[in-house]
């Protein structure tokens, strides 16, 4: 990140126009000794000269006071590898207090107020501190609305919109979120954006392109799926037919695109989700039958949770390696450190109370051990 440095940039300006510091002052009205004060940073231009001096120079009055609005992408990545060291380690106040610091400074960089955010959900989301929890994921949904309102980036807007779901869902606004995303709904079948889009590269003779936006496409599309399977099983408590039915087809899902190597993180919640369906049926065996699931994905190579391609997704990895490192945002790795998710992974099983009335069980102490192991 730059900081404003004008004396700096003073001193290189006045030395690349080739002038001593008499010449400028002489230019904008001053004596030597205050263009001396300001190339020593001991003082500043009255405001009305910034103009005339950033004029004098032909740059910008930002470029004379070394000011950055926005932030590189290579920015963006470092700092929010340091806001979550941060967040694991120093105190909570201390560091929101600086985001806030940064967040004043680039009020305008939506890729880095929307990363910011994103930290916050993913802060707030697992904080038991219920104080903490409110005003990280409070803050968070004014930087989403900023960023959906202000950005003039359509796909960061859309991401905005639906992390600002995020925020009121978790806070339990079911009403807001409704009124969010109601009318992002489908009501009728359509070719895809992606369809269209990948139709225009063939068109152009770019078949490397047009591969490469239907396989991003698909994968999108079966890993959306898989996210929505849980939320479906878990109102189907109610028809045990119909439950097996959503687990079997999910099952086959998963085997069929490979969703162990692609997306492992994105199959967990449906094997958690169907043994605590399994266990409200009183079906034990069958509820040990998918947290033995949920633990050896959880125990496989997971890490970096990534999406990773295949012999079906064969250009998937150079997608995403590109978009990582052009795109500021959205970035496709959780903004959590690896022991965390792998204490939460296992926290999560031990704390359900649905698997209270296993933990007795020897299937169910294996497959404990084995997570914990993990942790090691």
């Amino acid at each position: 990140m730059k900081e404003m440095n004008l004396a700096a940039v003073l001193i290189s300006k006045r030395r690349e126009k080739g002038v001593t510091q008499e010449e400028l002052a002489a230019h904008v009205g001053v004596s030597k000794q205050s263009v001396s004060k300001w190339e020593n940073g001991n003082s500043y231009p009255d405001i009305v000269l910034l103009p005339q001096l950033a004029s004098y120079f032909n740059i910008s009055v930002d470029e004379l006071i070394g000011y950055e609005p926005q932030m590189t992408v290579d920015d963006i990545r470092k700092l929010n590898m340091e806001l979550l060291s941060d967040f694991a380690t120093k105190p909570f106040e201390e560091v929101m207090n600086r985001c806030r610091d940064i967040i004043k400074k680039y009020f305008s960089c939506f890729p880095l107020l929307f990363q910011i955010g994103s930290l916050y959900v993913n802060y707030g989301s697992v904080t038991k501190d219920d104080e903490q929890k409110a005003c990280i994921l409070s803050e968070a949904k004014e930087l989403f609305i900023r960023v959906k309102n202000s950005s003039n980036n359509v796909e960061l807007k859309q991401l905005a919109l639906h992390s600002e779901a995020v925020c009121e869902m978790i806070i339990g606004n079911a009403n807001n979120v409704v009124t969010l995303l109601e009318n992002e709904k489908r009501y009728t079948p359509q070719p895809s954006i992606g369809a269209m889009l990948s139709q225009s590269y063939q068109v152009l003779g770019k078949a490397k392109e047009a591969k490469a936006t239907l396989q991003e496409g698909i994968l999108d599309s079966m890993i959306s799926l898989l996210y929505d399977m849980p939320s479906y099983l878990a109102i189907c408590t109610d028809d045990v037919s119909h439950f097996d039915e959503i687990c079997r087809r999910t099952i086959i899902l998963i085997e069929l695109f490979n969703a162990k190597k692609l997306s492992p993180i994105s199959i967990l919640p449906f094997y958690l989700t169907a043994a605590d369906g399994y266990v409200t049926i009183r079906n034990t065996e069958k509820a040990l039958d998918m947290l033995e699931a949920y633990t050896e994905v959880a125990t496989g190579d997971i890490f970096p949770l990534v999406v990773k391609g295949d012999n079906f997704f064969t250009l998937i990895d150079e997608i995403h390696n590109k978009q990582l490192n052009e795109r500021p945002f959205g970035m496709p790795e959780i903004p959590r450190d690896e022991q965390s998710v792998r204490l939460e992974i296992t926290n999560t099983v031990i704390s359900h109370p649905a698997f209270f009335a296993l933990h007795e069980n020897q299937r169910f102490q294996n497959l404990i051990q084995k997570l914990k192991e993990e942790q090691k």
